[in-house]
């Protein structure tokens, strides 16, 4: 497992975030009925692990911009993955994911212990927290292994998950799987994908636990600018779903989502303007 510290921190980062989600809504006089309603964008802020394993959270602000940060926990050590997730879609975070380095993935919610909830995902190179992709109440999870076959795990709703469904392959032609919300106004999940020559791709989600995603349509190239993306939710509040972007010199840009399939996001916008590799996870 990996090392966590003698805090229960399950709901603590959970609770930190919500607060100054809602700290940040009250000061921007946006509704706080605007979070929860159902078919809105998670707003789940931005949240990050750096090298010494403390963990950060930023809230947003209305406009794209974030907050000063926020230190959650600390002893975030050995982590391959840590991934929020809405249950309930009210929007907010209810739990969250974290995979350690040797396989083992666990749930954090309340004041519970962590819950184990499977072994052997040392063999994912990636993971992501998708939300309610497979037609479900609860939350889910999309992996991918070495050899590029990509799979969905169901959600429950109380951090459990199901069986791996295999649901594609040839996924190893990609460098970055992003994903976490609407992207074309449909109410359906969609998922992200950067190719290794740097195009971007929309995978349309169909709520179909067996096929969730669509044929792959393209959004844009020169998307290898960047060493990292990540669907962090909606970070403007404008109720869609957004993407965030890192470059090598330590830059974010914000990406903001329109909810048309045909060019999903708006030109992009700087929101950090250096120190952001610290980070070597997002969640």
């Amino acid at each position: 497992m990996a090392k966590i510290s003698g805090r229960r921190p399950g709901r603590a980062a959970t609770r930190l975030a919500a607060a100054a989600i809602t700290a940040a809504l009250v000061a921007t006089g946006a509704s706080a009925a605007f979070a929860a309603e159902p078919g809105d964008a998670p707003l789940f802020g931005l949240s990050g692990v750096d090298a010494s394993g403390n963990a950060y959270t930023y809230a947003p602000q209305g406009d794209g911009t974030l907050s000063a940060r926020v230190k959650i926990d600390s002893g975030w050590t050995g982590l391959a993955f840590v991934g929020q997730v809405d249950n309930n879609a009210d929007n907010i975070a209810d739990g969250r994911w974290q995979l350690g380095t040797a396989g083992n993935i666990y749930y954090y919610e309340g004041n519970s212990p962590a819950k184990k909830i499977g072994y052997g995902w040392d063999t994912y190179n990636t993971v992501v927290s998708v939300g309610q992709f497979g037609g479900g109440e609860g939350g889910d999870l999309l992996t991918r292994d070495d050899k590029g076959d990509v799979y969905l795990y169901l959600g429950y709703g109380d951090g459990t998950v199901t069986k791996r469904l295999k649901v594609g392959y040839g996924w190893d032609i990609y460098t970055q799987i992003a994903g976490n919300g609407d992207l074309d106004g449909d109410g359906r999940n969609d998922l992200v994908a950067r190719d290794k020559s740097g195009v971007l791709w929309l995978y349309k989600g169909t709520g179909d636990q067996k096929a969730p995603y669509a044929k792959r349509s393209k959004i844009g190239s020169g998307w290898n600018q960047y060493n990292n993306l990540f669907a962090a939710g909606d970070l403007n509040m404008d109720g869609r779903t957004d993407l965030v972007a890192r470059n090598e010199k330590g830059e974010l840009y914000l990406y903001a989502g329109t909810g048309n399939a045909a060019a999903p996001y708006k030109a992009k916008a700087l929101i950090g303007t250096s120190g952001w590799n610290t980070y070597r996870l997002f969640f």
